[in-house]
């Protein structure tokens, strides 16, 4: 008798595990070290063929794309993590400041003649970014259209590299490089040289930013 009551519970006891098992289960877990049953999970089911078919001839109709561009924000914020790793607040060692790492002397050079509110102010360091790319754009127009393009020290010449490298160590100094056939190059007081910025920064669409001479910078 009592083996057969206890193949009747392993049977049943079988049965409801197997059952659970298709179903699926949440359990919780309780204060005295044991699991309860709340409600059943939802689970997937497969669809017909037919219903597949309809799915895969909707999304051929959405125009989407799961490639990224390299606009001019990426650029941007790439740097910006290159700089000083997207922090507003940074001051480095050599006192350049910001997101952006702006000294002094750059802010006034492109129209930003008080910098104490700088550092509290990042819709002004997106704008002093903005005006930086385009005094730099003016000042390497001609080399701009004169070496993209081309490889000069093993390196492409861009005009997103040329940008990059502009904001590393001035414009001038991008110049040196490019007309000394890559001979002179700028190397900031970190040890970083401008061929690292040329090479890193090389492969971003930034056109939609125009040159300007003297771009305006309104604090706001």
């Amino acid at each position: 008798m009592i083996k057969k009551c206890s193949y009747f519970i392993v049977t049943i006891s079988a049965v409801v595990l197997i059952t659970m098992a298709f179903k699926g289960v949440e359990t919780t877990l309780l204060t005295n070290d044991y699991y309860k049953v709340t409600k059943p999970l939802a689970y997937s089911v497969p669809l017909p063929e037919a219903s597949l078919k309809d799915i895969d001839e909707t999304l051929n109709k959405v125009d989407f794309s799961i490639e990224t561009t390299s606009t001019f924000i990426d650029f941007k914020e790439a740097l910006a993590i290159r700089e000083s790793n997207g922090d507003y607040n940074s001051v480095n060692s050599y006192g350049y400041m910001g997101k952006y790492q702006f000294g002094k002397g750059t802010l006034k050079f492109i129209g930003l003649k008080n910098s104490n509110d700088f550092l509290k102010n990042p819709e002004l360091q997106e704008k002093a970014f903005v005006a930086y790319v385009q005094k730099n754009k003016w000042i390497l127009r001609k080399e701009i259209q004169k070496y993209a393009g081309k490889t000069i020290g093993g390196i492409l010449i861009t005009e997103s590299g040329m940008i990059a490298a502009a904001h590393l160590g001035g414009a001038g100094s991008v110049q040196d490089f490019l007309r000394s056939n890559g001979s002179v190059s700028f190397v900031d007081g970190y040890g970083t040289d401008i061929k690292s910025y040329l090479k890193a920064f090389a492969n971003y669409d930034i056109s939609d930013i125009k040159p300007h001479k003297t771009p305006k910078i309104v604090a706001s």
